[in-house]
């Protein structure tokens, strides 16, 4: 044991204790014929619990952490203290980027060779530990040879170096068997078409995902290979914008079978929609891969990863996913972060069982809404003029035979309330 937890001791399920203990989250409480572990699938992020500093645009860091140094040693005492929190809080999974736990080396040989030391940590610790590997994926936009993207970079050097980092991340993480991999291009995008070609780098980001998925079947990974849609920040125009742009690039590269998608509440904010709209186009659209759970600050332009803390947003996010037919392989990543006052060891483990307990009241509350069929009841309704065979026939007609009735004098439509204060009180019952 490192020490950097003190004398924390593993959190359990305790409605009436007084210190660090879930009051809603119960692992083993049985909602629509699964546990919640099952349905929920939680996962601690890599980068924001361990790699991030507590830095922001206009201060250093305030997270003085013991592993802060960047080599060897430090990594490993990271991987060390990562397993604690891991199992202090029971998670089932976690996810990492190559670049949150291992320091950059002088070359592509070097940093592979310290990615692949520590990646042996991971193996040996998880013969031993509950946790597992939701999904791996690679840093290309940290470094500043990633400036100009990675897939859709204009330098064929760069689209190199970055097909053989996730050559090297898929590899480990079929590796350590995790569920699913992932590709987060922060910068496949452009700033300005003054200077870019905006139809090759959409061909070269195609033929790049083409070769993961190529790559995946020939070393045998069963996972699922997904994207996560963001739009904007860093990248002004950014070619993974939303779930809708991601499926449409998907369709135009035969990909749509192959890949899905993992999405994160707060890029869902970013691009003007609610979780739940890209978590239901995700399920219309048949790619819905993994979450990333964590809000966004309204009064903020930015993505502020934060832990989840409103019951009634996440309920309805789980709402869709139950809809979906759950998770799947996926799993509820906290892509989140302390805020930088946020000092103490404590508060992380704090800030995971709080954002668990949430998640948990959350699906919970979904789950109720759906087995009394408190929302779908009121939507057939709405719906149910469809039902009838001259409705239907009008879907099988040509544009004369549907608009002959209207001409004739024979429809005559009236405004139907569509309920919605009604519909977000019954909501508000159960949340």
């Amino acid at each position: 044991m490192t020490d950097f937890f003190g004398d924390l001791a593993p959190v359990r399920f305790d409605p009436e204790a007084e210190g660090l203990a879930f009051r809603h989250y119960d692992p083993d409480q049985v909602v629509m014929g699964k546990r919640l572990e099952e349905h929920l699938r939680f996962a601690v992020a890599y980068w924001h619990s361990f790699a991030w500093p507590g830095g922001d645009p206009f201060g250093g860091e305030t997270f003085q952490r013991p592993w802060a140094s960047d080599d060897m040693e430090a990594a490993r005492l990271k991987a060390d203290v990562a397993f604690e929190l891991f199992d202090l809080l029971g998670v089932p999974y976690f996810c990492w980027h190559d670049a949150d736990i291992r320091p950059e080396g002088a070359t592509f040989a070097e940093s592979r060779s310290n990615f692949d030391a520590i990646i042996d940590i991971f193996e040996e610790k998880m013969e031993s530990a509950k946790v597992k590997l939701l999904w791996g994926t690679a840093n290309l936009f940290s470094h500043r040879r990633f400036m100009s993207g990675a897939a859709t970079n204009p330098d064929p050097d760069v689209y190199a170096w970055s097909a053989a980092t996730v050559k090297t991340c898929l590899d480990a993480t079929h590796r350590l068997k995790g569920q699913n991999y992932v590709l987060w291009g922060g910068r496949e995008g452009y700033e300005t078409l003054l200077n870019t070609d905006m139809g090759q780098e959409l061909e070269h980001m195609g033929r790049f995902l083409s070769m993961v998925v190529d790559y995946k079947h020939k070393i045998g990974f069963e996972g699922q290979i997904l994207i996560e849609p963001k739009p904007q920040e860093p990248t002004k125009h950014q070619y993974d914008y939303d779930v809708a742009t991601v499926y449409g690039f998907l369709r135009r590269f035969g990909l749509e079978t192959e890949v899905k998608v993992n999405i994160e509440q707060g890029h869902a904010i970013l691009a003007g929609h609610s979780f739940e709209h890209e978590l239901a186009m995700a399920r219309e659209l048949g790619i819905l891969g993994s979450i990333d759970m964590n809000r966004n600050d309204y009064q903020s332009g930015w993505d502020t990863d934060q832990f989840p803390n409103n019951v009634p947003e996440v309920a309805l996010a789980y709402y869709e996913i139950l809809k979906a037919g759950g998770l799947g392989r996926g799993g509820t990543n906290f892509d989140a972060k302390l805020r930088r006052q946020s000092l103490d060891p404590q508060d992380l483990v704090a800030a995971h069982v709080g954002a668990m307990d949430v998640c948990a009241r959350g699906l919970i509350a979904a789950a109720k809404m759906l087995e009394d069929d408190a929302l779908e009841a009121p939507r057939r309704q709405r719906y149910a003029g469809w039902e009838s065979a001259e409705a239907q026939a009008i879907l099988g007609a040509d544009l004369e035979t549907v608009a002959a009735p209207v001409e004739a004098g024979k429809v005559d439509p009236q405004p139907v309330s569509g309920r919605q204060e009604i519909l977000e009180n019954i909501v508000n019952r159960y949340v």
